[in-house]
């Protein structure tokens, strides 16, 4: 294959993964003239269309999706061969591109940009915020970061922090108007606020237990989001009961008084973050020490292991709060 070759098909996964010659042309730093000019190029050099292009919109074609999808592995393999090559030099360098929930980011990967950077200047963060389940290997990112339930089957991970508790809070003022619930069942009567699962845009139903005894709620009320700043501002105004994880945001409103903990003995337990990539790839010397600045530790950490039999036959939400 010829070098320019190369560079088309790069061109043309980049326009695939970002659904927009604008984005794409701005991470392969060209113009979106020249690189609509590329993809014109690959398209008759293969004779067949790969990309329908609307005013509003990008997508491949029947064969530009089956190209994209031979090509990514391939892709993936060249990036960590020369990232590989790169550390003969004693240098971590390149560019890794990695798929997080925007809780994961806030809670583990932004306390620690300043840290990752100063230790290896060489290295890019690329840093998809996405509270759905995007497929890390057709997106082609190097690690994703998710709750351990949300996890695909044949993927190596690693815990990044501990269980945590699913806890239902309000506001004082909320509670002041409607009163506190006692028991799962008088929600029902409640103002609530609910989460919209990014992707398939179902509802979350409420999942309860006290000592075994479990309960799924559908709850209602004046405010349903698939973003958490908009839940969690929505419970601080006012707005209605919120039942998410008990992370380091809400553990700090409960301390300065802003949110109430609710039915604190029907609070189950659930997996934390796991970042997590693909067994049919080495891990890069970027993403090692990626995970070691996430671990907050200086030697490189065993990288995880495969999901066990056990715990990918557990039931599998398509989200969580």
């Amino acid at each position: 294959m010829r070098g320019s070759d190369f560079a088309e098909l790069r061109a043309f996964a980049a326009v695939v993964e970002r659904a927009s010659f604008a984005h794409a042309a701005g991470h392969l730093g060209l113009s979106a003239s020249a690189l609509s000019q590329t993809i014109r190029q690959l398209e008759t050099r293969l004779g067949v269309r790969l990309l329908n292009r609307t005013t509003r919109s990008v997508a491949p074609t029947p064969a530009g999706a089956r190209l994209y999808e031979r090509i990514t592995p391939m892709m993936l393999e060249l990036d960590a061969a020369v990232a590989e090559a790169m550390t003969a030099t004693g240098r971590t360098a390149g560019t890794l591109r990695i798929n997080a929930l925007g809780m994961a980011v806030r809670k583990v990967i932004a306390p620690r940009l300043g840290r990752f950077y100063a230790a290896h200047p060489d290295v890019v963060l690329d840093i998809v915020i996405d509270d759905g389940l995007t497929d890390i290997v057709a997106g082609r990112f190097d690690a994703g970061i998710r709750v351990g339930e949300r996890l695909e089957k044949d993927m190596i991970a690693v815990r990044l922090t501990p269980d945590v508790e699913m806890i239902a809070v309000a506001s004082p003022d909320y509670l002041s108007r409607h009163g506190e619930p006692k028991t799962p069942a008088e929600l029902h009567n409640h103002v609530c606020i609910n989460w919209r699962f990014p992707g398939s845009g179902n509802l979350y139903r409420w999942q309860l237990d006290k000592k075994g005894n479990k309960i799924e709620l559908s709850v209602t009320g004046a405010l349903i989001s698939n973003h958490e700043d908009v839940v969690f501002e929505g419970a601080l105004q006012g707005l209605g009961i919120l039942y998410a994880h008990d992370d380091d945001r809400i553990h700090e409103a409960i301390a300065r008084g802003q949110l109430k903990r609710l039915l604190a003995g029907w609070s189950p337990t659930v997996p934390g973050l796991f970042l997590y990539y693909s067994n049919r790839r080495h891990a890069q010397p970027a993403l090692r020490a990626f995970i070691d600045c996430l671990l907050d530790q200086d030697a490189r950490p065993s990288l995880g292991q495969r999901r066990s039999s056990d715990s990918s036959r557990q039931r599998r939400r398509t989200g969580q709060p």
